[in-house]
Protein backbone atom coordinates (compact mmCIF):
# COMPACT_ATOMS: atom_id res chain seq x y z
CA UNK A 1 0.00 0.00 0.00
CA UNK A 2 3.13 2.55 -0.62
CA UNK A 3 2.38 5.58 -3.08
CA UNK A 4 3.24 5.21 -5.79
CA UNK A 5 4.59 8.72 -7.15
CA UNK A 6 6.13 7.32 -10.69
CA UNK A 7 3.94 7.59 -13.24
CA UNK A 8 0.82 9.98 -13.48
CA UNK A 9 -1.20 8.10 -16.16
CA UNK A 10 -4.42 9.49 -14.50
CA UNK A 11 -7.19 11.15 -16.96
CA UNK A 12 -10.42 13.03 -14.69
CA UNK A 13 -8.55 12.33 -11.14
CA UNK A 14 -6.72 15.37 -9.12
CA UNK A 15 -3.89 13.57 -6.96
CA UNK A 16 -2.24 10.54 -6.41
CA UNK A 17 -4.75 7.31 -7.08
CA UNK A 18 -2.14 4.66 -5.94
CA UNK A 19 -2.16 6.60 -2.27
CA UNK A 20 -4.12 4.62 -0.10
CA UNK A 21 -6.88 7.33 1.59
CA UNK A 22 -6.32 7.29 5.52
CA UNK A 23 -9.58 6.54 7.41
CA UNK A 24 -9.86 9.38 9.32
CA UNK A 25 -8.39 13.07 10.18
CA UNK A 26 -4.99 12.19 11.92
CA UNK A 27 -3.21 13.61 15.19
CA UNK A 28 0.42 13.24 14.60
CA UNK A 29 1.75 14.79 17.82
CA UNK A 30 -0.31 11.96 20.10
CA UNK A 31 -0.80 8.66 19.56
CA UNK A 32 -3.10 6.14 21.87
CA UNK A 33 -4.95 3.31 21.76
CA UNK A 34 -7.85 2.73 24.35
CA UNK A 35 -9.31 -0.90 24.83
CA UNK A 36 -12.88 -0.77 24.29
CA UNK A 37 -14.55 -4.39 24.99
CA UNK A 38 -16.30 -5.78 21.61
CA UNK A 39 -19.28 -7.79 20.78
CA UNK A 40 -17.68 -10.55 18.54
CA UNK A 41 -21.29 -11.40 17.39
CA UNK A 42 -20.98 -8.44 15.03
CA UNK A 43 -18.54 -10.19 12.85
CA UNK A 44 -19.18 -10.92 9.15
CA UNK A 45 -18.46 -14.60 8.72
CA UNK A 46 -18.49 -17.35 6.34
CA UNK A 47 -18.40 -20.65 6.28
CA UNK A 48 -17.43 -22.63 3.46
CA UNK A 49 -16.50 -26.01 2.48
CA UNK A 50 -14.78 -27.01 -0.58
CA UNK A 51 -13.30 -30.02 -2.35
CA UNK A 52 -10.92 -32.07 -4.29
CA UNK A 53 -7.64 -34.21 -3.47
CA UNK A 54 -4.03 -34.41 -4.35
CA UNK A 55 -1.07 -34.08 -2.31
CA UNK A 56 2.43 -32.05 -2.83
CA UNK A 57 5.50 -32.83 -1.41
CA UNK A 58 6.95 -32.27 2.09
CA UNK A 59 9.67 -28.74 1.54
CA UNK A 60 11.53 -26.67 3.77
CA UNK A 61 10.67 -23.46 4.77
CA UNK A 62 12.87 -20.72 3.52
CA UNK A 63 12.73 -16.38 3.01
CA UNK A 64 14.26 -14.47 -0.09
CA UNK A 65 14.00 -10.78 0.34
CA UNK A 66 14.88 -9.27 -3.13
CA UNK A 67 13.87 -6.22 -4.63
CA UNK A 68 15.26 -6.74 -8.02
CA UNK A 69 12.54 -7.83 -11.36
CA UNK A 70 12.57 -10.15 -14.44
CA UNK A 71 14.08 -8.34 -17.53
CA UNK A 72 11.22 -9.75 -19.57
CA UNK A 73 7.91 -10.58 -18.24
CA UNK A 74 7.75 -14.19 -19.92
CA UNK A 75 11.06 -14.78 -17.35
CA UNK A 76 9.55 -17.43 -14.55
CA UNK A 77 12.80 -18.50 -14.40
CA UNK A 78 13.48 -17.80 -10.67
CA UNK A 79 17.16 -18.38 -10.95
CA UNK A 80 17.60 -15.78 -14.14
CA UNK A 81 17.45 -12.02 -13.56
CA UNK A 82 16.88 -11.80 -9.69
CA UNK A 83 19.46 -10.49 -6.85
CA UNK A 84 19.02 -13.84 -4.45
CA UNK A 85 19.52 -11.55 -0.93
CA UNK A 86 19.01 -12.37 2.65
CA UNK A 87 18.23 -15.69 1.84
CA UNK A 88 18.12 -17.85 4.85
CA UNK A 89 16.63 -21.41 5.51
CA UNK A 90 14.28 -20.91 8.63
CA UNK A 91 14.67 -24.02 10.96
CA UNK A 92 13.27 -22.31 14.22
CA UNK A 93 9.52 -22.50 14.90
CA UNK A 94 8.16 -18.81 14.65
CA UNK A 95 9.31 -16.56 11.80
CA UNK A 96 8.34 -13.08 12.14
CA UNK A 97 8.86 -10.42 9.07
CA UNK A 98 9.50 -6.67 10.13
CA UNK A 99 10.61 -5.77 6.37
CA UNK A 100 8.98 -6.97 5.56
CA UNK A 101 -13.77 -15.87 -5.09
CA UNK A 102 -14.60 -17.99 -6.69
CA UNK A 103 -17.76 -16.87 -8.77
CA UNK A 104 -20.12 -18.73 -6.75
CA UNK A 105 -18.57 -17.46 -3.59
CA UNK A 106 -19.96 -14.44 -2.22
CA UNK A 107 -19.73 -12.20 1.05
CA UNK A 108 -20.43 -8.91 1.96
CA UNK A 109 -19.14 -6.44 4.64
CA UNK A 110 -22.20 -5.87 6.40
CA UNK A 111 -21.80 -6.92 10.22
CA UNK A 112 -23.48 -9.94 11.37
CA UNK A 113 -24.28 -11.72 8.37
CA UNK A 114 -23.17 -15.58 8.01
CA UNK A 115 -22.66 -17.19 4.97
CA UNK A 116 -22.05 -20.69 4.50
CA UNK A 117 -21.08 -22.39 1.03
CA UNK A 118 -20.78 -26.12 1.34
CA UNK A 119 -19.38 -27.91 -2.20
CA UNK A 120 -18.36 -31.16 -0.79
CA UNK A 121 -19.29 -33.76 2.06
CA UNK A 122 -17.30 -32.26 5.03
CA UNK A 123 -16.41 -35.60 5.88
CA UNK A 124 -13.83 -35.52 2.97
CA UNK A 125 -11.38 -32.96 5.44
CA UNK A 126 -11.42 -35.10 8.55
CA UNK A 127 -7.48 -35.33 7.92
CA UNK A 128 -4.42 -34.38 10.06
CA UNK A 129 -2.70 -31.52 7.99
CA UNK A 130 0.24 -29.20 8.38
CA UNK A 131 1.29 -26.28 6.34
CA UNK A 132 4.54 -26.03 4.48
CA UNK A 133 5.04 -22.78 3.89
CA UNK A 134 7.28 -19.51 2.17
CA UNK A 135 6.94 -16.36 1.64
CA UNK A 136 8.34 -13.48 -0.33
CA UNK A 137 8.97 -9.73 -0.16
CA UNK A 138 9.48 -7.09 -2.78
CA UNK A 139 9.04 -3.71 -1.45
CA UNK A 140 7.71 -0.50 -4.00
CA UNK A 141 11.26 0.04 -5.21
CA UNK A 142 10.81 3.81 -3.54
CA UNK A 143 10.35 2.16 -0.46
CA UNK A 144 13.75 -0.38 -0.76
CA UNK A 145 15.71 1.21 1.52
CA UNK A 146 13.55 1.51 4.67
CA UNK A 147 11.86 -1.54 3.86
CA UNK A 148 8.60 -0.61 2.56
CA UNK A 149 5.25 -0.61 4.30
CA UNK A 150 4.23 -4.37 4.44
CA UNK A 151 4.55 -6.53 7.28
CA UNK A 152 4.11 -10.59 7.75
CA UNK A 153 4.97 -13.54 9.97
CA UNK A 154 4.78 -17.08 9.79
CA UNK A 155 4.62 -19.39 12.76
CA UNK A 156 4.81 -23.27 12.61
CA UNK A 157 4.22 -24.64 16.24
CA UNK A 158 0.76 -23.01 15.50
CA UNK A 159 0.46 -23.24 12.02
CA UNK A 160 -0.37 -19.40 11.41
CA UNK A 161 0.22 -16.81 8.83
CA UNK A 162 -0.50 -13.08 8.85
CA UNK A 163 -0.03 -10.08 6.41
CA UNK A 164 -0.32 -6.46 7.02
CA UNK A 165 0.10 -3.55 4.85
CA UNK A 166 1.00 -0.21 6.04
CA UNK A 167 -1.68 2.55 4.66
CA UNK A 168 1.07 4.48 2.43
CA UNK A 169 -1.04 8.32 2.90
CA UNK A 170 0.93 8.32 6.38
CA UNK A 171 4.07 9.54 4.29
CA UNK A 172 2.43 12.38 3.29
CA UNK A 173 2.79 13.57 7.20
CA UNK A 174 6.25 12.21 7.76
CA UNK A 175 5.29 8.66 8.93
CA UNK A 176 6.60 5.42 8.11
CA UNK A 177 3.22 3.24 8.01
CA UNK A 178 5.51 0.33 7.71
CA UNK A 179 6.43 0.75 11.84
CA UNK A 180 2.83 0.45 12.35
CA UNK A 181 1.73 -2.83 10.20
CA UNK A 182 5.31 -4.33 11.73
CA UNK A 183 4.39 -4.14 14.83
CA UNK A 184 0.53 -4.91 15.00
CA UNK A 185 2.32 -8.52 12.90
CA UNK A 186 4.56 -8.77 15.79
CA UNK A 187 2.41 -8.73 18.47
CA UNK A 188 -0.10 -10.65 16.51
CA UNK A 189 2.62 -13.41 16.71
CA UNK A 190 3.13 -13.17 20.70
CA UNK A 191 -0.86 -13.44 20.65
CA UNK A 192 -1.22 -16.40 18.57
CA UNK A 193 1.55 -18.02 20.73
CA UNK A 194 -0.12 -17.33 23.95
CA UNK A 195 -3.39 -18.80 22.59
CA UNK A 196 -4.91 -22.07 24.21
CA UNK A 197 -3.49 -24.91 22.23
CA UNK A 198 -6.10 -26.04 19.99
CA UNK A 199 -8.86 -23.56 20.06
CA UNK A 200 -7.28 -20.20 18.71
CA UNK A 201 -9.49 -17.19 18.36
CA UNK A 202 -8.11 -15.33 15.72
CA UNK A 203 -10.35 -12.21 16.33
CA UNK A 204 -9.32 -12.30 20.19
CA UNK A 205 -5.73 -12.20 18.97
CA UNK A 206 -6.06 -9.14 16.24
CA UNK A 207 -7.95 -7.62 18.90
CA UNK A 208 -4.13 -8.12 21.59
CA UNK A 209 -2.68 -7.14 19.06
CA UNK A 210 -4.58 -3.67 18.07
CA UNK A 211 -4.01 -2.89 21.68
CA UNK A 212 -0.74 -3.54 21.87
CA UNK A 213 0.71 -1.61 19.31
CA UNK A 214 1.64 2.25 20.11
CA UNK A 215 3.41 2.95 16.57
CA UNK A 216 1.57 5.90 14.65
CA UNK A 217 0.06 4.85 11.42
CA UNK A 218 -2.39 2.27 9.97
CA UNK A 219 -2.80 -0.73 7.96
CA UNK A 220 -4.60 -3.05 6.67
CA UNK A 221 -4.27 -7.11 8.44
CA UNK A 222 -5.31 -10.78 7.33
CA UNK A 223 -4.31 -13.70 9.37
CA UNK A 224 -5.08 -17.68 8.30
CA UNK A 225 -4.64 -20.20 11.02
CA UNK A 226 -4.62 -24.38 10.16
CA UNK A 227 -6.97 -25.82 12.93
CA UNK A 228 -8.49 -29.00 13.14
CA UNK A 229 -11.87 -27.78 11.59
CA UNK A 230 -10.11 -26.25 8.69
CA UNK A 231 -8.79 -22.79 7.30
CA UNK A 232 -9.66 -20.32 9.85
CA UNK A 233 -9.09 -16.59 8.52
CA UNK A 234 -10.00 -13.08 9.70
CA UNK A 235 -9.45 -10.59 7.20
CA UNK A 236 -9.47 -6.45 7.31
CA UNK A 237 -9.23 -4.24 4.30
CA UNK A 238 -7.78 -5.42 0.96
CA UNK A 239 -4.85 -7.55 1.94
CA UNK A 240 -6.39 -11.33 1.90
CA UNK A 241 -5.96 -14.83 1.03
CA UNK A 242 -6.98 -17.27 -1.54
CA UNK A 243 -7.40 -21.14 -1.91
CA UNK A 244 -5.81 -22.78 -5.18
CA UNK A 245 -7.10 -26.44 -5.61
CA UNK A 246 -6.22 -28.86 -8.71
CA UNK A 247 -4.59 -25.54 -10.13
CA UNK A 248 -7.95 -23.58 -10.07
CA UNK A 249 -8.88 -20.93 -7.52
CA UNK A 250 -11.63 -22.29 -5.21
CA UNK A 251 -12.20 -19.23 -3.21
CA UNK A 252 -10.68 -15.85 -2.69
CA UNK A 253 -11.81 -13.51 0.27
CA UNK A 254 -13.41 -10.19 -1.13
CA UNK A 255 -11.81 -6.97 -0.33
CA UNK A 256 -12.91 -4.32 2.34
CA UNK A 257 -13.52 -1.12 1.08
CA UNK A 258 -15.68 1.70 2.41
CA UNK A 259 -14.90 2.97 -1.46
CA UNK A 260 -12.64 2.60 -4.24
CA UNK A 261 -8.82 2.90 -3.31
CA UNK A 262 -9.95 3.34 0.55
CA UNK A 263 -9.97 0.36 2.69
CA UNK A 264 -11.03 -0.52 5.64
CA UNK A 265 -7.92 -0.16 8.49
CA UNK A 266 -6.57 -0.68 12.13
CA UNK A 267 -5.63 2.65 13.19
CA UNK A 268 -3.47 4.45 15.82
CA UNK A 269 -5.81 6.87 17.06
CA UNK A 270 -8.71 4.31 17.74
CA UNK A 271 -10.15 6.23 15.38
CA UNK A 272 -10.34 3.86 12.29
CA UNK A 273 -12.17 0.85 11.52
CA UNK A 274 -12.05 -2.29 14.59
CA UNK A 275 -10.94 -5.69 14.69
CA UNK A 276 -14.73 -7.08 14.98
CA UNK A 277 -15.16 -5.62 11.70
CA UNK A 278 -13.28 -8.20 10.41
CA UNK A 279 -14.44 -10.66 8.04
CA UNK A 280 -14.08 -13.95 9.84
CA UNK A 281 -13.87 -17.40 7.19
CA UNK A 282 -13.86 -20.98 8.08
CA UNK A 283 -13.23 -23.51 5.12
CA UNK A 284 -12.12 -27.24 5.33
CA UNK A 285 -9.11 -28.22 3.85
CA UNK A 286 -7.57 -30.94 2.02
CA UNK A 287 -4.16 -32.43 1.12
CA UNK A 288 -2.93 -30.73 -2.38
CA UNK A 289 -4.47 -27.24 -1.80
CA UNK A 290 -2.83 -24.38 -1.46
CA UNK A 291 -2.60 -21.65 0.24
CA UNK A 292 -1.70 -17.96 -0.60
CA UNK A 293 -1.62 -14.99 1.75
CA UNK A 294 -0.72 -11.63 0.30
CA UNK A 295 -0.73 -7.96 0.53
CA UNK A 296 -2.85 -5.91 -1.83
CA UNK A 297 0.36 -5.39 -4.11
CA UNK A 298 -0.40 -8.85 -5.14
CA UNK A 299 -4.12 -8.88 -5.76
CA UNK A 300 -4.29 -5.08 -7.25
CA UNK A 301 -1.97 -6.26 -10.19
CA UNK A 302 -2.55 -10.10 -10.63
CA UNK A 303 -5.87 -11.53 -11.56
CA UNK A 304 -7.34 -15.30 -9.98
CA UNK A 305 -6.22 -17.13 -12.98
CA UNK A 306 -3.05 -15.84 -13.25
CA UNK A 307 -1.78 -16.72 -9.33
CA UNK A 308 -3.35 -19.86 -10.14
CA UNK A 309 -1.45 -20.37 -13.49
CA UNK A 310 1.68 -19.83 -11.23
CA UNK A 311 0.69 -22.19 -8.88
CA UNK A 312 -0.14 -25.00 -11.19
CA UNK A 313 2.99 -24.99 -12.93
CA UNK A 314 5.60 -24.47 -10.13
CA UNK A 315 3.91 -27.71 -8.56
CA UNK A 316 4.30 -29.35 -11.92
CA UNK A 317 8.01 -28.31 -11.93
CA UNK A 318 8.44 -30.13 -8.49
CA UNK A 319 9.03 -26.34 -6.63
CA UNK A 320 8.80 -25.70 -2.78
CA UNK A 321 6.04 -22.83 -1.34
CA UNK A 322 8.65 -20.33 -1.04
CA UNK A 323 9.95 -20.89 -4.74
CA UNK A 324 6.28 -20.52 -5.48
CA UNK A 325 6.00 -17.36 -3.71
CA UNK A 326 9.24 -16.31 -5.37
CA UNK A 327 7.57 -16.66 -8.55
CA UNK A 328 4.21 -14.70 -8.01
CA UNK A 329 5.60 -11.95 -6.48
CA UNK A 330 7.77 -11.26 -9.20
CA UNK A 331 4.87 -11.52 -11.98
CA UNK A 332 2.60 -9.32 -9.42
CA UNK A 333 5.68 -6.59 -9.80
CA UNK A 334 6.42 -7.12 -13.86
CA UNK A 335 2.43 -6.43 -14.05
CA UNK A 336 2.84 -3.48 -11.42
CA UNK A 337 5.03 -2.00 -13.52
CA UNK A 338 2.86 -2.51 -17.19
CA UNK A 339 1.38 1.08 -18.20
CA UNK A 340 -0.70 -0.81 -20.15
CA UNK A 341 -2.06 -4.26 -19.67
CA UNK A 342 -5.61 -4.42 -17.75
CA UNK A 343 -4.73 -5.34 -13.86
CA UNK A 344 -7.82 -5.89 -10.97
CA UNK A 345 -6.83 -2.58 -9.91
CA UNK A 346 -7.39 -0.74 -13.19
CA UNK A 347 -10.66 -2.72 -13.33
CA UNK A 348 -11.45 -1.12 -10.54
CA UNK A 349 -10.58 2.38 -11.15
CA UNK A 350 -12.73 2.33 -14.23
CA UNK A 351 -15.72 0.66 -12.60
CA UNK A 352 -14.80 4.36 -10.07
CA UNK A 353 -15.29 6.33 -12.54
CA UNK A 354 -11.58 7.00 -12.97
CA UNK A 355 -9.32 6.75 -16.35
CA UNK A 356 -6.52 4.39 -15.26
CA UNK A 357 -4.49 1.84 -17.37
CA UNK A 358 -1.93 -1.05 -16.01
CA UNK A 359 -1.10 -2.24 -12.75
CA UNK A 360 -0.36 -1.01 -9.60
CA UNK A 361 3.54 -0.25 -7.99
CA UNK A 362 3.51 -0.89 -4.39
CA UNK A 363 5.21 -3.22 -1.34
CA UNK A 364 4.07 -6.85 -2.56
CA UNK A 365 4.08 -9.59 -0.01
CA UNK A 366 3.23 -12.98 -1.12
CA UNK A 367 3.29 -15.89 1.72
CA UNK A 368 2.55 -19.65 -0.72
CA UNK A 369 1.90 -22.40 1.90
CA UNK A 370 1.40 -25.67 1.05
CA UNK A 371 -1.43 -28.21 2.73
CA UNK A 372 0.17 -31.94 3.21
CA UNK A 373 -0.95 -34.62 5.58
Amino acid sequence: MAVCGSRTHIGHFAGNMTARRLQCSLSVKSCTVSYNKRGFQNVSKANINLGNKGRPNNFMLYQYFSTNVAKRRTNLNPHKGFGLEGFRNLSHECFYSGTASASNVSSDNSKGTEQVVDVVNSSEAKIPLQLNSGSFYLPHPAKAKTGGEDAHFICTLTPAIGVADGVGGWADLGIDAGLYARELMSHSLSAIQDEPKGSVDLIRVLEKAYVRTKAKGSCTACIVALTEGGLYAVNLGDSGFMLVRNGCAAFKSPSQQHGFNFPYQLDCNNAGDSPSSAMVFKITALPGDVLIVGTDGLFDNLYDEDISGVVFQAMEDGLGPQMTAQRIAELAQLRAMDHIKSSPFSDGAREAGFDYHGGKLDDITVVVSYITE
